[in-house]
């Protein structure tokens, strides 16, 4: 009968453990609460939900978020991080390179996205603009008083549809500005451009939409209309 040697036995228990506490770290997803105080997602670890009511939420480089949700704070999200939701009320949304993001919301605030990123389902705000900038987009793009520019080769595989104002408390009175849609060089919206209110439609000579209903695009061919 064969027999182990204590260093070999020893050897194998430090890797056991070893193996044991990896495993353990990378499934042990952590969820953040509170009130009044900002959140920082840091970079080595996991995160199941990220939730504050008056804070802001930052989200570093590389770090995989299920949902990131506050209400008076703004979002930000580093680059190559990977984040299913991202929610707030009074705040922006601001979202590195190669992030990979499920959808955005807010209420009063932009939502600004940068290169290489792709989101699977949509974005939306009430007050604030949507700017994309080399991003694919797998929804819809939605907002009632915001401007929006999808550019430099953006896609966006569904509609985009500015909505009527209601007159409630989150239109913040700015239904009175005429929101400014731009569809840059070389940028495409498949779906339908449905706007239930008036607005500035501009689309660059290089760009590819969808049926347009409610404006009449003027066509341009520099960098801005």
């Amino acid at each position: 009968m064969n027999r182990v040697s204590p260093r070999l036995a020893s050897r194998r228990t430090v890797l056991l453990t070893a193996l044991l506490l990896a495993a353990s770290g990378a499934q042990a997803a952590r969820d953040i609460d509170k009130v009044n105080a900002s959140i920082h997602a840091r970079a080595g670890e996991a995160y199941d939900s990220l939730d504050t009511v008056n804070g802001n939420i930052t989200i570093d480089g590389g770090v995989v978020v299920d949902s990131a949700d506050t209400v008076n704070g703004a979002i930000q999200i580093g680059d190559q991080a990977e984040v299913d939701q991202a929610e707030t009320v009074n705040g922006e949304i601001t979202v590195g390179q190669a992030v990979r993001l499920g959808s955005a919301e807010t209420v009063n605030g932009e939502i600004r996205i940068q290169s290489g990123s792709s989101v699977s389902q949509s974005l939306e705000t009430v007050n604030g603009e949507i700017h994309l900038s080399a991003v694919q987009v797998g929804g819809d793009l939605n907002t009632v008083n915001g401007d929006i520019s999808v550019l430099d080769g953006s896609v966006v595989s569904g509609r985009i549809l500015v909505e009527k104002p209601n007159g409630g408390w989150f239109n913040n009175n700015s239904n009175h500005r005429v929101p400014k849609i731009v569809i840059g060089a070389h940028s495409e919206v498949r779906g339908e451009l449905r706007f239930e209110r008036e607005v500035e439609l501009f689309v660059h000579e290089s760009a590819r939409i969808g049926a347009v209903v409610g404006a009449s695009p003027t066509r341009f061919s520099g960098e801005q209309p």
